[in-house]
This record gives C-alpha cells, sequence and structure tokens, in this order.
C-alpha cells in the first residue's frame, strides 16, 4: 500500500482517506472464508470390503476393479490422480469405489498391506503401492522359481510376509511408518483375506470382470482403461439429469 500524505490534504479528505485505510486493513486482517469440505477425505468401507472415497451423495459412482500387479492399473493411477481428485472427487461429483481383483499371490500381499491401518490409511496406501510398483514387482521378476518357492509354503502370514521382505514391500511400508508387529498382523488376517477374494468373486462371477483395469460408471461397465478416455465418460454422465 503506497503512504497518505494525510497534511497536504484538506480536512475531510483526510477523515475519507483514514477510514478508506482502516477498511482496507480490517478486510486484510479478516480470516479467509472457509473451504468446503474436501470430500477426498472422506472414505467409508462398503458391504463386500472395498473402499470408497468421496461424497456418498454423488451424482457419480465411479467403480474400478484393479490388481497391484497390473502395470496398466499403476498407469492409470498415476495418469488419473491429481485431476480425478481435484476436479471430481473433492468437489463431491464422484464417488470413487476401489475393488480389488486378485490375480497372484503377490497382488494378495499388496492388497493386504495397502489396507493396513483401515479406511483412513488406505488411499496413501494405495498410491503408494502403485507408485513403487516398478521397484517391487521389478524384484519380484527377477526372481528364480526355486527363489519365489517359499512363497507357497506354510501359513497365510508366512507366506505373506515372505514376499513382502523378498520385493520390499515391507520396506516401503514401515517407511509410511507402520512397525513389524502392524504389518505382521495385516498379512496373517484372514479376515482380509476373505474380503479380498469375495470382491473377486464379485469381479469375475457378478460384474464379469475379465482383466484390470475395469471400470463402472453408474453401474454400466465401461470399454475403457485409461484417464483421457474415462475422464469424458464422466463428464458425460455428470450432465444427464
Amino acid at each position: 500500500m503506497f503512504p497518505i500524505a494525510i497534511a497536504s490534504l484538506p480536512r475531510r479528505s483526510a477523515v475519507a482517506a483514514l477510514s478508506a485505510a482502516a477498511l482496507a486493513l480490517l478486510v486484510a486482517a479478516a480470516p479467509a472464508k472457509p473451504a468446503g469440505p474436501r470430500w477426498s477425505a472422506t472414505v467409508a468401507e462398503s458391504a463386500i470390503g472395498a473402499y470408497s472415497v468421496g461424497n456418498p451423495q454423488a451424482k457419480v459412482k465411479l467403480v474400478e476393479y484393479f490388481s497391484y500387479t497390473c502395470s496398466h492399473c499403476a498407469e492409470f493411477a498415476k495418469e488419473s490422480g491429481t485431476a480425478l481428485k481435484t476436479q471430481y472427487v473433492d468437489r463431491g461429483l464422484v464417488l470413487f469405489e476401489y475393488r480389488n481383483l486378485i490375480r497372484d499371490p503377490l497382488d494378495m500381499a499388496a492388497a493386504m498391506l495397502a489396507r493396513c491401518g483401515g479406511p483412513k490409511a488406505f488411499l496413501a496406501n494405495h498410491q503408494a503401492i502403485f507408485a513403487a510398483q516398478p521397484a517391487w514387482l521389478g524384484k519380484a521378476a527377477k526372481m528364480t522359481q526355486a527363489q519365489q518357492a517359499p512363497w507357497y509354503q506354510g501359513s497365510l502370514g508366512d507366506r505373506t510376509r515372505r514376499m513382502a521382505a523378498d520385493t520390499g514391500l515391507d520396506a516401503l511400508m514401515r517407511a509410511r511408518g507402520y512397525t513389524a508387529a502392524q504389518l505382521d498382523a495385516c498379512l496373517s488376517s484372514g479376515v482380509a483375506e476373505a474380503e479380498l477374494m469375495g470382491m473377486t468373486s464379485i469381479g469375475m462371477n457378478a460384474d464379469k470382470v475379465a482383466g484390470t483395469p475395469t471400470f463402472f460408471v453408474n453401474g454400466r461397465k465401461t470399454e475403457v482403461g485409461h484417464w483421457a478416455d474415462l475422464k469424458p465418460v464422466l463428464d458425460a454422465a455428470l450432465k444427464q439429469k
């Protein structure tokens, strides 16, 4: 703000200038109008154990069937990330439900880790696991069958812990603040395993999902697999009465 030379102004002008200056200071000091709800912070668990993110009353419901060992799913997560969150979910326009379609044992281990901490922790875990996919999946791809043999021996916890250790998924989660005891509990959870297999069964048998990623918009299966193709489908659904 430029200084006002009060002494050089007539009395009425000086009073007006002071009033304007005081008003400007009051406006500057006034607290900013609170922003609306960030719907991406609203996460709930559905009846089948899937996690949904966003406004429960959103006009458009988006369902994705995905697998953590699916490279196309990782590409979608990267492509859609910011735009889907800020333009659709945060604005309360789209409710996004994440459904696992388990396709191999390593996918199961990653899915169990993503669910560590429940609904509130899921989205950040999901994004971190997909972002690091080239590293941990790359390690798995370089292992021989003999090296992977222990992945199929012992209890559920024995198998998943070995997979997580061998691929670096456990290190990824520890870097996110999880303790070894927390990870062991998540990787040994028969409840989580049953929920994930139940989701997979619904996807394959009820929804006729043949591969990942597969998207449903307001209950209708789409034939798209990339964010650039899905965005127009969401926009069209939002325009419908």
